[in-house]
């Protein structure tokens, strides 16, 4: 069951971008005559939105086409009944046909995921916009039932040492757990937070002013340096530090130089500084291994330092937050070795995860002779090489003046 065709949607705003007009052709066919939204199944919130929302909303905003407008409002309102909770937080997994909603079973006592309910903002907004309907704003917003109404349940929540735990019952609107990351589970939530700020040409102080608050307490608890000298960004589980980084969490170095821009001066330097760290750490995370491709989780404990330690984090499913992060450094800095490091990582795919009808992910980076895990991610295409291209483009391809990518890298227009 569920949606189809999540690589074609996916891909559509690279291929426009990349000039690869054929191809974008057969693929804005294929969401004219094929894409049936209409389906059985169940389908996440989060991954709808960003995927498939995102996708065509950015395949509208660049090429003014009305079909790719039409589906993402019509598949938009299919997403609302998600939110018809007792706090007005969605739940995580809906269904398109029946418009029931419920959550994740293994989410503990039935909540709701920090990065899954905070990462609708961006979308959201743009649907409202082109609508007409304020439903949309006021679902990410603060209206009763509203995604401001999101930020209004957060405001009034105790938050532990200015932290966001992770889980948040749509029941009660209180945490359920103190686990606090700044990879999966909480990701998204961040960024979003700055680029609602960016997004709505800095008029959204109320973002902005989260944005400052989280990122001073995840400074404050969570960033830590090793013996050899990285600094990375550590989760915390109640309150007891874990001593590891996702390569999810390696978004946050991109996220920090878009944000140190627009800090005071004296916190620009140390913004920008914090971010190159960062950077440099997930790089080290790939430098490391055999195949100069990174793990999904690499630690700081026993001696390790910005590897995996575990069997099941040496895999690489071709996750683009690594070269995200590289692209957002080379357009604040220049500094060609961001170039360096991407064409490494260019060099890397095509020798290890390049096979005869695409690309794979791999289960083990430290062997040269990796076994593929037979599947090519949709965001391989939305993110990882559209970031690729990107840091190898001029600045003033989708400048980041003018545009705001969201969290599947999809351009969505600021509203100047």
């Amino acid at each position: 069951g569920g949606l189809r065709g999540a690589t074609v949607v996916d891909a559509l705003d690279t291929l426009y971008i990349m000039e690869l007009e054929e191809e974008f052709q057969e693929a804005k066919k294929w969401v004219e005559k094929s894409f049936d939204l209409n389906v059985n199944g169940e389908a996440s919130l989060f991954e709808v939105n960003i995927r498939y929302i995102g996708g065509l909303l950015a395949a509208y905003y660049l090429t003014g086409e009305e079909v790719f407008k039409s589906k993402a409002l019509e598949l938009g309102e299919k997403l609302l009944p998600a939110f018809n909770t007792p706090t007005g937080i969605p739940r995580s997994l809906f269904s398109p046909c029946s418009g029931m909603s419920w959550s994740w079973g293994w989410a503990s006592a039935g909540s709701s995921i920090l990065a899954e309910f905070g990462t609708l903002h961006l979308e959201f907004l743009h649907l409202s916009e082109l609508s007409g309907n304020p439903v949309f704003a006021e679902k990410a917003s603060t209206s009763q039932g509203g995604v401001m109404n999101i930020r209004k349940v957060l405001n009034r929540v105790e938050k532990p040492q200015g932290l966001y735990p992770n889980f948040l019952s749509p029941v009660t609107g209180n945490w359920v757990q103190h686990h606090v990351s700044i990879g999966g589970l909480g990701d998204s939530f961040y960024e979003y937070l700055i680029k609602s700020w960016l997004m709505s040409d800095k008029k959204d102080s109320e973002a902005k002013k989260m944005y400052d608050d989280a990122l001073e307490a995840i400074e404050k608890h969570l960033v830590k340096k090793s013996a050899g000298g990285l600094t990375y960004i550590a989760e915390w589980r109640g309150g007891i530090l874990d001593h590891k980084m996702g390569h999810l969490a390696c978004f946050s170095g991109g996220m920090i130089a878009l944000g140190a821009e627009h800090a005071g001066e004296e916190r620009k330097q140390h913004y920008v500084d914090l971010a190159a760290e960062i950077t440099n750490t997930c790089h080290e995370s790939y430098a490391r291994s055999d195949t100069k491709l990174g793990p999904e989780a690499f630690r700081f404990d026993a001696g390790t330092e910005a590897m995996a330690t575990r069997l099941s984090e040496r895999y690489y499913i071709l996750r683009p937050e690594v070269v995200e992060s590289y692209m957002y450094m080379w357009r604040l800095t220049h500094d060609p070795k961001y170039r360096q490091w991407g064409w490494e990582v260019v060099k890397a795919l095509e020798k290890h995860c390049r096979v005869e009808a695409g690309f794979s992910g791999i289960r083990d980076v430290y062997t040269t002779t990796p076994t593929h895990d037979n599947m090519q991610q949709s965001f391989f295409l939305a993110e990882t090489l559209k970031y690729l291209y990107l840091l190898f483009c001029e600045d003033d391809v989708l400048s980041l003046d003018d545009w705001v990518f969201n969290t599947e890298a999809h351009p969505l227009p600021v509203n100047h």
